[in-house]
């Protein structure tokens, strides 16, 4: 088990990447903010679901979710459609502008990435990759036996780690 000092020092890097999304932000278009450009890569990546499934995704609140899904609408990048099993529920699914909108995010946040760590082995890449997996695996079930994958999951087309965004 590592020493104290060492989990120190992963905070304090972990605080690191934070600003490293913040940065990746500013590739994006007017009017997409990280939230809008999160939502959009979780639909991309698991497809049509509920709002409240999109909640669970963003770890937010459903009422941070609403706003957020009505920014979405209101630009045309997603549609709201009742839910054959349950009426009273909306699936939502992106549109063709939408899936347009989430190419642009990830070539853009793609070649971003690709112009800050150029000078990286695609192995470093890789084992970053690896690990970051590993690590948001490790928050996503408390039972330690169920936090090592065997293989890093597919990437999503836009980085998948939601940001608190409250639009």
């Amino acid at each position: 088990m590592a020493e104290k000092a060492e989990y120190e020092e992963l905070m304090r890097q972990l605080g690191a990447v934070a600003s490293v999304r913040r940065e990746l932000g500013r590739v994006l278009p007017d009017g997409c903010s990280n939230g809008a450009a999160t939502a959009l890569a979780l639909l991309g990546r698991d497809g049509d679901m509920r709002i409240g499934r999109l909640a669970e995704l963003l770890a937010v609140d459903m009422s941070v979710t609403s706003r957020l899904v009505a920014h979405l609408a209101a630009r045309g990048w997603l549609d709201r459609s009742p839910d054959p099993a349950d009426r009273r529920s909306r699936i939502l699914r992106l549109t063709a502008e939408g899936r347009a909108r989430l190419a642009e995010l990830s070539d853009r946040t793609a070649e971003e990435l690709a112009r800050r760590l150029g000078d990286w082995s695609d192995d470093d890449v890789r084992r970053l990759t690896g690990l970051l997996s590993r690590l948001r695996a490790g928050f996503d079930d408390p039972r330690p036996e169920r936090n090592t994958p065997a293989e890093p999951p597919q990437a999503a087309p836009f980085p998948p780690t939601p940001a608190v965004t409250r639009t």
